[in-house]
């Protein structure tokens, strides 16, 4: 017989933590105050003992996983960018070009001008990747294709993820890995 999903008020006995209780709930865990270790999360599977249910409905989705789920909605089908930062050890520094002829003058760009520019291109990228893919008037197959091109573009900038600061926010290639 499976355990019906605690609500926030529910009062529990962990074997680990003591007693507690529930504060928030999400699909997955119970954030728990317990009387002596303080604020903890379990999983919902964990064993313990009820000492009294809440019958207060319970919504297993918590306000973080919708604003998450939000935000990963909003990324994908918006042509807002989000704010990338760049690493630590690259800011305020510079990008010098240098051509092997003496008698040419170099180029210096400010590398956060040139890590907006890979971003912008990057973010240009998805919108052009969103737009293939809802297009009703190309193939399936032609799909595919377009998506194969994108997909190298990518593979061809990974050389730019050390600017990155968050390595989620990488390229990524065919292989997936930045």
């Amino acid at each position: 017989m499976s355990r019906p999903i605690l609500g926030i008020g529910s009062r529990i006995n962990h074997p680990q933590y003591g007693k507690g209780v529930v504060t928030n709930v999400t699909s997955k865990m119970y954030w728990v105050t317990f009387i002596d270790k303080g604020l903890e999360t379990i999983d919902v599977e964990d064993e313990f003992e009820l000492i009294e249910l809440s019958e207060d409905e319970v919504d297993s989705v918590s306000l973080y996983e919708v604003e998450k789920s939000l935000r990963n909605i909003l990324k994908k089908w918006s042509d807002i960018s989000e704010v990338v930062p760049i690493a630590d050890r690259y800011k305020g520094g510079k990008l010098i070009l240098e051509p092997k002829d003496t008698n040419l003058s170099s180029k210096e760009i400010p590398i956060n001008t040139f890590f907006h520019k890979i971003v912008m291109l990057r973010d240009r990228l998805r919108v052009m990747e969103q737009k293939i893919n809802s297009n009703k008037a190309l193939e399936e197959q032609d799909k595919i294709d377009l998506q194969q091109y994108i997909t190298r573009c990518y593979g061809s900038l990974t050389t730019f993820n050390v600017l990155f600061k968050n390595s989620s926010q990488n390229f990524k290639g065919e292989g997936g890995k930045s």
